[in-house]
């Protein structure tokens, strides 16, 4: 039974909105799999194995060419967290933080079990995909903070000292909530972030990244959404290390020709803020998504986390369109991808049509259960 088949969206706003939702989510996916199989490895190390231009294309990681992390992982289960908390929306349990956590609750039992499970049928689709059912390099902070059932709050967080950036590389989804107001935008992705993370800085990272997106989502420019998260950024306590690495990144923009020393001097650690510094400069400079991202995997640093940043950054800006094809075509999971950015896309523009408080197509119940 469906509930009707009105649009609530013109053609050309879906197809655009759709355009870069697909490339936030393959764009971060390609920025992971690009910096894979050097992420930690030292400028010098990187340029010793594949030339003095560092790499130029995927190199194996993983046992194989194009394969994604645990950063990819998790922003999948992200998006499918988002998607069930529309749906559950109709039996008037609306607190999309739970619907988050219990989404990242499932990509734990990915990290434990040798594969799916049939009997769950509250699964849903996504935890049914095979190929994510291997460990690829999570951060024990994730594995800590998905250890067990309990969920992390900004009162009592999971891990409270952590500030890394394995929050904040999952938090762009959030940006995709076009119809929301950017500062609940903020609130949520801080909040999911304390699912983990404890330190101020992760979650305000996390806001911040989650701000961007939305604003290029909306079809805005970057700078002007950078701008936004930055005003935003600045009225929540403790959020003066991300807004000082964001305006150190807008700064650097003028310091010369984009290289390895300019993007290191914005931090070669994995913090959240000096992550998010490095991805954002790369994404400023880019001179197309090719550049932008191979900028944000030659460094010193964690180059998976940077590279999925600035992927997913220039992808919300660019659209699907900008992706460069021979690296789209070898990636890890990449129909996947595809399936789960096309169902947030029509769940975000034609959730009506799909499901109410009163009917529902049960593909798409059975796809996203509300249970």
């Amino acid at each position: 039974m469906t509930t009707g088949t009105t649009a609530v969206w013109g053609r050309a706003q879906q197809q655009d909105f759709r355009g870069r939702v697909r490339g936030s989510l393959l764009g971060g996916a390609i920025g992971d799999a690009l910096g894979a199989g050097v992420s930690g490895l030292t400028l010098e190390a990187i340029r010793a194995a594949h030339g003095t231009e560092g790499v130029a294309d995927f190199v194996p990681a993983h046992g194989r060419r194009g394969a994604v992390t645990a950063v990819t992982q998790l922003t999948l289960f992200t998006v499918d967290g988002l998607i069930r908390a529309q749906v559950r929306r109709d039996t008037g349990a609306w607190h999309p933080p739970t619907d988050v956590h219990r989404a990242h609750l499932r990509w734990a039992a990915t990290q434990s079990a040798w594969g799916p499970d049939e009997r769950r049928k509250d699964n849903g689709w996504l935890a049914r995909e095979e190929w994510l059912y291997t460990r690829r390099s999570p951060t024990r902070e994730c594995l800590a903070g998905f250890g067990d059932s309990t969920m992390g709050t900004l009162a009592v967080p999971k891990n409270p000292a952590a500030r890394d950036s394995a929050a904040l590389t999952r938090s762009a989804p959030f940006g995709l909530l076009v119809g929301w107001e950017p500062q609940l935008v903020l609130q949520l992705a801080v909040e999911c972030a304390a699912h983990t993370h404890g330190h101020a800085t992760a979650q305000l990272a996390a806001g911040a990244l989650a701000v961007m997106v939305h604003g290029l989502a909306r079809g805005e420019t970057l700078d002007g959404s950078v701008q936004r998260a930055l005003a935003l950024i600045a009225e929540r306590q403790g959020g003066e290390q991300v807004t000082d690495a964001l305006r150190q990144a807008l700064g650097s923009v003028r310091q010369g020709i984009p290289g390895p020393a300019l993007i290191e001097a914005l931090g070669d650690t994995d913090s959240a803020e000096e992550v998010l510094a490095v991805a954002l400069y790369c994404a400023l400079v880019g001179e197309d998504m090719r550049h932008g991202l191979r900028l944000a995997v030659n460094h010193s640093g964690p180059s998976a986390a940077t590279g999925a940043v600035c992927g997913a950054l220039l992808g919300a800006l660019h659209g699907e369109t900008a992706l460069p094809p021979g690296w789209l075509a070898e990636l890890e999971g990449r129909s996947t991808l595809l399936e789960l950015s096309d169902d947030f896309a029509m769940e975000m523009t034609q959730g009506p049509a799909l499901h109410s408080p009163t009917a529902a197509a049960p593909g798409w119940l059975a796809r996203y259960p509300r249970d």
